[in-house]
């Protein structure tokens, strides 16, 4: 059976991927989950407000955040997974710009949400190809608005948001047409 990899991408991987991390390992349990960030300080925890964020919309969540540590996103990360799902169009124009030859594999997650064919039999992989992301403009629209320098309901407001995302993408990508 195939495991897809999948990497979340934010700014500082700081709230918005590492929630989203942590959404999907739970939807997608056999898949290998990971997240980064473009600019980020390594090493460092989530902040207390991205952990109270996420407690108000997944409190199953919230503990899982415990051992993040951020990170910056490499070469390695980016060639060894199936996808990037990006938290905004900026995430997907860096991407373009240090990874020019992995473009056809890095989306916003609302477009992946939104725009992922369902599992007609044919991999994720191929189902992720056939959308050509690469040629697709980056829309406003994609940007998940990041929470930091907010107050705890601003995380909260993102991890709702990420939630439903999540769950949506999670269903496009095991969902079978019959």
């Amino acid at each position: 059976m195939f495991e897809p990899t999948i990497l979340t991408l934010c700014t500082g991987n700081a709230a918005r991927s590492p929630m989203a991390e942590v959404m999907l390992k739970a939807g997608l349990p056999v898949a290998n989950i990971h997240s980064a960030g473009t600019h980020v300080v390594e090493g460092q925890p989530v902040s207390w407000r991205t952990r109270l964020g996420l407690e108000v919309v997944r409190r199953d969540l919230s503990m899982k955040l415990n051992s993040h540590r951020s990170h910056q996103v490499n070469r390695n990360d980016v060639a060894g997974a199936d996808l990037v799902l990006c938290m905004a169009g900026e995430h997907v124009a860096y991407m373009r710009r240090e990874f020019p030859e992995f473009s056809g594999k890095v989306g916003s997650l609302h477009r992946m949400a939104r725009d992922l064919p369902v599992g007609h039999l044919a991999s994720l992989r191929d189902r992720i190809a056939e959308m050509d992301l690469a040629s697709k403009a980056i829309e406003s629209w994609e940007d998940i608005v990041d929470p930091a320098g907010g107050d705890v309901e601003d995380f909260a407001r993102c991890a709702q948001t990420l939630d439903g995302l999540v769950s949506a993408l999670v269903v496009r990508i095991v969902m079978m047409r019959l």
